[in-house]
This record gives C-alpha cells, sequence and structure tokens, in this order.
C-alpha cells in the first residue's frame, strides 16, 4: 500500500495454467468480478473464467466501415454530378467508376474503427500501470501465471481478499499500491 492508503488490487502468482484456471473459477465463484488474469500464453477457458465479455469492436468496425464507404461515395458522386460536373461525349461517368475508391475507404474505415476502438477499450495509452511494479510480473511473458482482484470490486477488502487467494496455494501474494 502507498502513503495515500490506495490499492490498485491483490495479485496472486501462479506456477502453470491449470493453477491459474482453477483460481479464476474459485475467484468468480466467491463472488469476485474485477478480475484480471495474466498468462504466457492462451489459456483454454480462462477468459469465461474471470468473466471475459464480448467487446463491442466488431460493431465498431462495422458502423466504421459504413460511414466510411457511404461518405466516399456521397462525396464523389456529389463533385462529379453537381460540383464539379465532366460531360465527355455528352454524359456524366457513372457510378462503377466510383466503386474501387469507395472500397478503399470502406475497408480503411472499418480499420481505423478498429484500431482506436482498441486503443480506447484498452485504456491505452498507459505508460505505466501498478502491476509492473511487482518485480515477479516480469515472469508472466515467460512461464508464470498471475491472477489479480482488483480493489474497484464490490466485494473488495485488502485482508479477505488476501486470504482467498492464500487458500489458492500461490506461489506467491502481493498487494498492489494504486
Amino acid at each position: 500500500m502507498n502513503a495515500d492508503g490506495t490499492l490498485y488490487g491483490v495479485i496472486a502468482e501462479f506456477p502453470d495454467a491449470p493453477s491459474l484456471l482453477q483460481a479464476a473459477r474459485s475467484a468468480r465463484a466467491a463472488g469476485y468480478v474485477g478480475i484480471d488474469a495474466y498468462s504466457p500464453m492462451p489459456v483454454e477457458g480462462l477468459s469465461e473464467a474471470v468473466g471475459f465479455k464480448k467487446d463491442r469492436l466488431a460493431r465498431f468496425a462495422l458502423l466504421g466501415g459504413i460511414a466510411a464507404g457511404v461518405g466516399t461515395f456521397v462525396l464523389q458522386w456529389y463533385s462529379i454530378s453537381s460540383a464539379y460536373p465532366l460531360n465527355i461525349g455528352a454524359r456524366t461517368p457513372s457510378w462503377p467508376g466510383l466503386v474501387p475508391a469507395t472500397f478503399e475507404m470502406t475497408i480503411l474505415g472499418a480499420v481505423l474503427a478498429i484500431f482506436f476502438g482498441m486503443l480506447f477499450s484498452s485504456g491505452l495509452p498507459k505508460l505505466n500501470h501498478p502491476i509492473f511494479e511487482v518485480p515477479e510480473f516480469a515472469l508472466a511473458s515467460r512461464d508464470r501465471f498471475f491472477l489479480c482482484i482488483r480493489a474497484l470490486d464490490s466485494q473488495f477488502n485488502a485482508q479477505d481478499v488476501r486470504r482467498f487467494l492464500e487458500t489458492l496455494h500461490p506461489l506467491k501474494v502481493t498487494e498492489l499500491a494504486n
């Protein structure tokens, strides 16, 4: 805990994926909802165990693509029919000529919506995080597994969470200062 007494949460270190998965399931069963799990590899069933909900990136992509595509088509159509009409051989350019740029901008709009939606939903850019203060957390990208119960959980009490995590037989339990 830091000088002003605020906690980010309590983190437990586990030696393997099955231990982490069981700990995450136990934490959810105990009623904790502010759970984060860190693993060096994908663990089957971990996202369901920590209560991960589907994000809305697919909707962002759809809306971004539609907005960019419609906007590009309308801009091209307006420019060749009203703003700067071309009369080539007694006719104006037709809509099939507008399709390639419309398609490209639809893809670009979807990709940009996903990119910025992902940044927004993950809280980036964040240069520092309380979990980086745990020296053992460097092993999370190699061979260790971590489960964090955050202090924003309505059921959070630091001593109770510490005791609960210690019943799951972790290698180490650490409080994270905010």
